[in-house]
């Protein structure tokens, strides 16, 4: 077995001033299945971070920590004072549940302390500015469920820009959408970072980790390493982080994936 390769972060503390997420010695699992081992980690705001690994490897059960919905086992996990939007990997919509378009577009509104109230011109002028952003103002009154992937995803992003978060969690979002909406994704995660928000992007594409993101977490279980992308995606790191699972970066495969097991966290 290789030696553990040493963390390009240093220890974070969990209530470091000025970080968009924070975990110190992080352990969470799922029914006594470990899926997060010691992680420590630092994001500061105006970065945009692909966490790398294969299926398994534990990037959204660290989402689900984040945002609260996974307790840890050990350790801590906070986030910055901005607040947090988190589009998870998976959505099952109820084809008998009435929500429309626009309805997801406003929950992103809800979700800053206003469940269920009325929302106010600033509110209303933010789920405007979102539809017509993400290319959906046109779909406001058709049913989540009838949408088309691409369309749907779409939506979900709306949700996200509405809710006008410092920290913003994607699961794996370019996966099932067509090239106009990857392309849409990928200009506002880079508008995001811009504005000086993180986004932290679960993926297990190694090429874009590596030419799309400012930083790059390697993850499996554990933090093999994080920083910069020239210093995670090394032939290295990139094995011990997929070890058992395929791995390729500029055309080259570095491991084999073929024991991969779709729909894992």
């Amino acid at each position: 077995m290789e030696e553990p390769l040493e963390n390009v972060a240093a220890s974070p503390s969990a209530a470091h001033v000025g970080m968009a997420l924070c975990a110190h010695r992080l352990s969470a699992g799922y029914g006594g299945d470990t899926a997060l081992e010691e992680v420590d980690l630092e994001v500061p705001y105006g970065v945009s971070v692909a966490v790398l690994g294969p299926n398994g490897s534990g990037k959204s059960s660290l989402f689900a920590a984040a945002v609260g919905l996974l307790r840890p086992s050990a350790g801590s996990v906070g986030v910055g004072e901005r607040g947090i939007a988190w589009l998870p990997q998976q959505l099952n919509v109820d084809s008998t549940f009435p929500v429309t378009v626009e309805d997801v577009v406003r929950m992103g509104r809800w979700g800053r302390g206003r469940w269920l109230r009325r929302l106010d011109r600033e509110d209303r002028r933010r789920v405007d500015e979102a539809m017509s952003a993400l290319g959906v103002a046109d779909l406001s009154g058709r049913r989540l469920h009838s949408l088309s992937g691409g369309q749907r995803q779409r939506a979900l992003l709306a949700q996200v820009m509405a809710h006008d978060a410092g920290l913003i969690l994607l699961d794996e979002p370019l996966t099932g959408v067509d090239r106009p909406t990857g392309e849409a994704i990928g200009d506002l995660i880079s508008r995001w970072r811009d504005e000086g928000r993180a986004v932290m992007v679960a993926t297990h594409d190694l090429e874009s980790a590596a030419r799309d993101y400012d930083r790059v977490i390697a993850l499996n279980r554990r933090v093999i390493a994080y920083g910069e992308p020239a210093a995670v995606c090394t032939e290295q790191v990139l094995r011990q982080t997929f070890s058992g699972h395929l791995a390729r970066l500029d055309g080259e495969d570095l491991v084999d994936t073929s024991h991969q097991h779709p729909g894992a966290a």
